[in-house]
């Protein structure tokens, strides 16, 4: 998945001109032995595949008089040689597209089909993607969201990224909630609301399935009717596809994440300004809020009144970033890692003590300086670019959140094999030397964040 795409089989690209009828293209490409063409009409460059071919012979034109470009595909999508096998998988399921044009510069250098791709990725990823999005009933969309967990160990077995695995993860939860939403929620529903996942999933950085974290904004004025029972019979099929309910109630079956736009931007002016102690932790999980399905605009708008009401909000700002020390511990249990005398059976919550502070504390910077990005390591990236953060402090972060997610994944994967609850709890003795030393360097750099964070933040001063 890491090989670059350059590296990879390319067909050469096979040409054809806009006016060239279907019957001629096809005994072309009968010749050729191939099922696609590039096409060039004038300054537009497209595509034409045999499902294009399907849908010219309904048109009431003959094929021998019907030019390709009344039926190929213009701004087919792309990429380039320098990316990644793994790039090129994420934007055939994203655009459900089974052919990618290849670049080199300006200049196109070949096709990359799905079956090409499958040659060198030894996994089903896209044979989950293709059952989700031809399921017909919750029952066939239940047996793909069920696959995912075995793709997860086999990846994780071929030795793959924790970021690459949650990235493409993510991709499939996504179709398999689209899809999911489909299936149940009348199109009137569907037209004028948009459904949200928020926390890991929006981040795109939940792997195995610990819970449930999504909404549901709906356009005001649509009625109410019925509503609640949809969004019930959501949640529930979840559970049933393997997604626990969220302990915290963050699921569109609850009211709070079920309203329409001007109720949700009361409920966010509640958060902010609220006395709710819960309020800047619900805002951070919808800070994460990526759309899944239906009017994307509702979405930005609600995120767009967050930024609104923190214009000039320092203590705000402040207490939104305060939440990192909510859980700590001294350094004396950590310290000893490794080489544990009398405590080697120890529980450590990964998540509360490593990852969590990393996570909170990249969220309350990209929140103070409006940097767009959901996931960490991306929105740690933007804000080394814009120099809101050391390269160096930024870099240690990464490298600590992507070991951090990967011991929580393999603990996750034990716990699944010996028929456990998949959780946040690491059993000390479960490690190596080399994984207790990696862990005890990863806690040291959350504790020098959270530090910096406090100086930034003059949390002391709180």
């Amino acid at each position: 998945m890491a090989t670059s795409v350059g590296e990879a089989f390319l067909r050469k690209p096979f040409f054809v001109d806009g006016d060239t009828d279907l019957v001629t293209l096809c005994r072309e490409l009968s010749a050729r032995g191939i099922g696609d063409a590039l096409v060039r009409d004038g300054g537009r460059l497209g595509i034409f595949t045999t499902t294009d071919l399907r849908e010219a012979l309904l048109k009431p034109d003959p094929p021998s008089q019907l030019p390709v470009r009344a039926v190929a595909t213009f701004d087919p999508v792309g990429l380039t040689t320098d990316n990644d096998l793994f790039d090129a998988m994420i934007l055939m399921l994203r655009h459900r597209v089974h052919r990618l044009v290849v670049r080199s510069g300006e200049e196109v250098v070949g096709v990359l089909s799905q079956l090409d791709l499958i040659g060198f990725v030894a996994n089903h990823s896209h044979l989950i993607a293709l059952q989700a999005s031809q399921a017909g009933n919750i029952g066939e969309l239940k047996a793909a969201a069920l696959q995912i967990n075995g793709l997860i160990r086999t990846l994780r077995e071929d030795g793959v990224r924790v970021e690459v695995i949650a990235s493409l993860v993510g991709e499939l939860n996504r179709q398999i909630f689209e899809r999911l939403w489909a299936l149940l929620a009348p199109e009137s529903l569907r037209a004028n609301s948009c459904l949200i996942v928020m926390g890991s999933e929006g981040r795109g950085e939940q792997i195995i399935k610990t819970d449930q974290d999504n909404g549901l904004i709906l356009r005001d004025g649509f009625p109410m009717e019925g509503v609640a029972e949809v969004t019930e019979a959501f949640t529930a099929a979840l559970g049933a596809f393997g997604y626990p309910p969220c302990p915290g109630g963050i699921m569109m079956s609850r009211p709070t994440w079920r309203q329409p736009l001007s109720s949700f931007r009361r409920t966010i002016s509640g958060w902010i300004y609220g006395g709710d102690p819960e309020g800047p932790m619900n805002l951070a999980i919808f800070l994460d809020a990526a759309a899944v399905a239906g009017d994307e605009s509702l979405l930005a708008e609600a995120r767009a009144h967050v930024d609104r009401l923190l214009t000039s909000s320092d203590a705000f700002h402040a207490r939104f970033a305060s939440t990192v020390r909510t859980f700590g511990g001294g350094a004396s249990w950590w310290s000893r890692l490794p080489g544990l005398s009398g405590r080697n059976e120890a529980l450590i919550d990964i998540k509360k003590l490593g990852i969590f502070p990393i996570v909170q504390g990249a969220r309350a910077l990209a929140l103070q300086y409006r940097v767009g990005e959901l996931n960490t390591f991306e929105r740690l990236r933007r804000l080394a670019e814009d120099r809101r953060l050391e390269e160096a402090i930024a870099r240690d972060l990464a490298d600590a959140l992507r070991f951090l997610i990967g011991l929580k994944l393999d603990n996750n994967l034990r716990q699944i094999a010996a028929d456990q609850t998949p959780g946040n709890l690491v059993r000390l003795d479960s490690l190596g030397t080399l994984d207790r030393q990696a862990l005890k360097d990863s806690l040291r750099i959350v504790r020098r964040f959270k530090q910096w964070l406090a100086r930034h933040y003059r949390l002391d001063a709180l």
